[in-house]
């Protein structure tokens, strides 16, 4: 299975690399957002208590390295989108019936395709980190933290990618993938991935509590702005490992029953 499985995720980079138009909006949309909400709100962190929930003390770091890690978060939730879209075109255009037919164990056609997620997952990253060097800021950790930030992001893309699958295999249509993409948004807002949780006003603040992507931006946070020695990291490892595990086994299942129903 396994030989399968890092075969199929081949041939998914291979036809991602192919065609930059699906790629492309992963990094630009994110990188937007990120340019505005960094020239638009970038006073916010005069905010009494906006730092110190963090554990960093004077010098604070900049607004830009803060909202580093919402852009990482978004641009990850979209490729979870783009990898559902990848799968919903396949089974209209009839290669998924082809990898069914092949004498492949099933479960690899689902975790080739979340490898695939976590090696994109890698490059998205590597353009955010990219962003921080140019402009002055890199990873207040070092390679310790950068590394965290890897680990975290690629565990929290395999997660997203397997909500994206599972909803591919239950719908089978890319039209209906395609109408979560304003979730993303609601999502993002409704966790601590643009501001910390105690600016934000009741209920947003009681729902990001709950919102995994808040433990996950928070983990991707800590690194960059010198706070891994809190608990952040943990609880980010934490909920992007549950997320990754629950969404890939739900795909596993979504397969399955798509194949019964046939």
């Amino acid at each position: 299975m396994i030989l399968a499985s890092v075969a199929l995720a081949q041939r998914a980079l291979r036809v991602t690399l192919r065609r930059p138009q699906f790629l492309a909006p992963l990094l630009i949309f994110p990188s937007l957002l990120l340019a505005v909400n960094t020239g638009g709100l970038s006073q916010a962190t005069s905010l009494p208590g906006f730092w110190e929930q963090y554990g960093v003390t004077a010098p604070y770091p900049s607004f830009f390295e803060f909202q580093l890690a919402a852009a990482m978060s978004q641009s990850l939730l979209l490729g979870g989108v783009a990898t559902g879209i990848a799968v919903a075109l396949e089974l209209e255009m009839g290669f998924f019936d082809r990898l069914v037919a092949a004498p492949i164990p099933r479960a690899s056609i689902v975790l080739g395709r979340l490898l695939a997620a976590g090696a994109i997952a890698l490059v998205q990253l590597s353009w955010f980190v990219s962003l921080s060097l140019i402009f002055g800021s890199g990873i207040a950790d070092g390679i310790p933290g950068l590394i965290e930030v890897y680990l975290i992001g690629a565990i929290a893309g395999i997660g997203f990618a397997g909500i994206g699958v599972t909803l591919a295999l239950r719908a089978g249509n890319a039209s209906t993938v395609q109408s979560i993409f304003p979730l993303v948004f609601v999502v993002l807002f409704l966790s601590s991935a643009f501001f910390p949780p105690n600016l934000l006003t009741s209920p947003a603040d009681l729902i990001a509590k709950w919102n995994p992507l808040s433990y996950i931006a928070n983990g991707l946070r800590a690194p960059i702005i010198g706070a891994s020695g809190t608990s952040d990291v943990l609880e980010g490892f934490a909920a992007a490992i549950g997320l990754a595990l629950f969404f890939g086994l739900l795909a596993t299942w979504s397969l399955r029953v798509r194949l019964q129903s046939k």
